[in-house]
This record gives C-alpha cells, structure tokens and sequence, in this order.
C-alpha cells in the first residue's frame, strides 16, 4: 500500500485529519502511484491520469492556478500525450488545467486533445460568460479571496454526451455515466476491469454540498439516488473529486451508502413536511441529520451544512415564496429597519443587545438584530458592533460558506469604518494565508 493510501486509511478511521492533503504536502513528489499506470495529482481539485498504449486519460484536469504544476508532473512521469481528458463537471477547480497541454500539442504540431464532457457543461460555460462579475463576487465572498479573478476564457469540450458513452484507449474499458448531484452536468467514470470508481464531487470527504447558498441548484435526491448505485458497482477504488482514495469493497459500500442516508434523510423530513403545508420556516425547524452520520470523518459539514441543503430543497420544489405572507411583498430592508430600531428606543440599543446575545451565544438573533441596526443607522459605533457580531459567528461555524459569508461582513463593516472598501480590508485580513477558490 503506498503512503497516500495509508494516510488515507487512518483518514478515513478518524486517525488524522486531511490537514495534509489540503495543505499540498501529498503532492510535493508529483504524481502519486495509486496501481498500475494510474496516478493522482492530489490538488485541491483532484486529477488522476491513466496511461494507455494511445496516450494519457485524465479524469479531470484540475484549477488554472496549478495548472503548469500538473503539467510538470505529468511530463516529469512519461512524455506520452494527453489522448482524452474528461471533466467530471464544469467547475473552476476541474475543468480548468488543460492550456498547458493544448499549447504543447500546438507547439509539436500534435493532434489537440480530446476534451470530453457531459452536454449541460456547454450551458454551463455560456451561462458563465453572462454572470462574469457576479461570479466573481460570490467566490471572494466564500472564500475570503481578495485577489480572485473570474475567468474569461473556457476550454469547452471537443465531444459531449447525453446519459452514457464508453472509451476504449489502449485496452482500458473506461464507462462515463451522467448524474445529477452538485451540478446538472456531472459525469462519473467507471473502470469495471480495474473495479476503479472515479466519484467526482458525489464524493469529497466533507457533507455533500448539495446546499450551496450562493449557488445554482442542486440535487440532493438525485445524489441519493447515484449514491446508492455507485455502492453497488462492486468498486475496490474510489476516487474523489476532493480528498483521498477509499480502497476496498466493504469500505466503499459503507462509505457511499452513509453520505446517501444523509442526504435521504434530509430530503425525506423536507418533502413530507412540504407535502403536508409546512412553511420553510417550519421545516428548517424540524429537520435533524442523523448525527451518527455527521460525525463521520468524512461526512462532517466542513463545506456545506445540511440546513443549507434544506433551502435547496424548497428553492427546487417550493419556488422562492417561504411560506409567510409578510414576506411576499416586503418592504424596504432600511424602513423595516429604521422602524423597528425607532420601537427599540434607537438602532444603538439594538446594535447593544446583539452583541449581549453575541456574547450568550445567540448568534442567529444577534446576527438579525445588528443587521437591523447596521441598516437603521450605518454609522461607524453601529459598524464596530456588526464586524464583532458576525466576527463570533465566523469563529462559531464549521462550514466554508458560513465562514466565507460571515467573514465579508466583517469586512463590509471594517470598510464602512475606514472609508475604504471591502476588497481592500479582506486583503489585509487575509494578508499570508492561502485561500482556494471554486
């Protein structure tokens, strides 16, 4: 067994963290060996590369950032060339690595690359195109990057498919199966003679992140559900889109049968209750993930939250409507705001009584309160309360988007404070420390 799949292992058995693997430390040899002719880049957007007597096979091709980096290690392996490269979806950490590869098949005069991908990922890039700016936004506000820059340019794929497509390179039987889970364009790879599993983000290591708040919709019974058959194949390797391999059949059975009951489990309370006229405040009430479940290692909500789940849930099957009338037509945030701070003797004593509840450890009623009062009267004393606020709840949740969302009102204040603006105050915040972006 090598090191990686023995890291993995006592990963996996709640021995050691993923610390190293996110730090980039599994990678620093290059490409790792995982059986014959297979290999990972484990980045924070997996690739692994097959070779074949055609040429290489790579599932996935990682973010643009490392994408000179994986080209190195590939070329430092084998000078053999890239034949296929197929995106598990279209996100900015998989489908964004193959420049350096087309420009080298372009210098050498070589047939380009065959970039393959499942049909909804060209919508996907085009829809890209029209939310440049927004996109942006959204992903320095997750992931507290200042200096994150939306792309312009996008690899769109040579070949696409519907449901199913097979590849056969070099002897290697390779079978794509499309999926609906974090996005509408998922595609897994299955090698049924090596009894390899390629997961794609069904599989990260963390609580599906199938609740995005700032994000396109997902699928959470549709992941189930191809959860459930994944477990079924009979695979010996799985191979995620984030984390670590999980190697044997029992483990992988386990392993993707629990992240399904997870996600079962939150889709079957969402929906009885919906069924039976439930508002969403209701349901986010109610809802309880087996905690069994969560306290896996690889199943805890690191990256997503199941009440964000929830949301997803109603936004796909309830429409934007909650469920409370007042909500339908609301007014103003600011007039809401004024009034009620006019009721509370003025927005200082709300912006007090947030932090009180802070410090109790009410974070959600703090949070709304001094948001009342940031919106009553944005004054710098109001600001200071609302960075110390939203600067507990940070440091009080688990999750990446929770953390990326609380953290920018931090700076949103900060900069109403400085006079500067939110960009600027982030980058001194997070001066020194690496930040991924998706």
């Amino acid at each position: 067994m090598s090191e990686i799949l023995e890291y993995a292992d006592r990963a996996w058995r709640g021995e050691e963290s993923l610390r190293a693997y996110h730090a980039g430390e599994c990678r620093k040899e290059g490409l790792v060996e995982l059986g014959e002719n297979l290999y990972m880049w484990p980045a924070f957007g997996n690739v692994y590369v097959l070779r074949t007597s055609q040429g290489l096979f790579l599932y996935d091709t990682g973010d643009r950032r490392t994408a000179e980096e994986l080209f190195a290690a590939v070329r430092a392996l084998t000078p053999d060339r890239v034949h296929t490269a197929v995106y598990s979806h279209g996100h900015l950490d998989h489908a964004f690595g193959m420049r350096p590869f087309d420009e080298e098949a372009r210098q050498n005069g070589w047939t380009q690359p065959t970039v393959l991908a499942q049909e909804n990922l060209v919508p996907r890039f085009d829809r890209y195109r029209r939310t440049h700016g927004y996109n942006e936004s959204i992903n320095r506000r997750q992931f507290q990057a200042p200096g994150f820059r939306w792309p312009g340019e996008y690899r769109y794929p040579d070949v696409t498919y519907r449901a199913q497509a097979t590849l056969d390179l070099g002897g290697e039987h390779i079978e794509l199966h499309h999926a609906k889970g974090e996005t509408d364009d998922c595609t897994i790879a299955w090698i049924p003679e090596r009894k390899v599993l390629f997961s794609g983000d069904f599989f990260i290591w963390s609580s599906p992140n199938a609740g995005n708040p700032q994000k396109v919709q997902r699928f959470a019974l549709e992941w189930a559900q191809t959860l459930r058959w994944m477990a079924g194949l009979g695979a010996e390797m799985l191979l995620p889109g984030h984390g670590l391999p999980v190697v044997g059949a029992e483990r992988i059975r386990e392993t993707l049968g629990n992240a399904a009951e997870l996600l079962e489990a939150i889709y079957g309370t969402t929906v009885d209750m919906m069924n039976e006229g439930a508002t969403l405040d209701e349901i986010l009430r109610t809802v309880r993930t087996p905690e069994h479940l969560l306290e896996k290692p690889y199943l805890r909500p690191s990256y997503d939250e199941p009440e964000f789940v929830v949301r997803n849930l109603w936004r796909l099957y309830g429409g934007w409507y909650d469920g409370n009338p007042a909500h339908l037509k609301p007014s103003p945030q600011a007039e809401l705001a004024a009034e009620l701070a006019s009721l509370a003797g003025g927005a200082e004593k709300l912006a007090r009584r947030a932090q009180e509840l802070a410090e109790a450890g009410s974070h959600r009623l703090a949070g709304e309160l001094v948001q009342f009062a940031a919106d009553a009267s944005p004054v710098p004393e109001i600001h200071e309360a609302r960075a110390d606020v939203f600067s507990q709840m940070e440091k009080a949740a688990t999750s990446t988007m929770a953390k990326g969302i609380y953290a920018w009102a931090v700076v949103e204040s900060q900069a109403a404070i400085a006079g500067t603006d939110p960009v600027a105050e982030l980058r001194t915040r997070t001066a020194g420390r690496m930040r991924w972006s998706v």
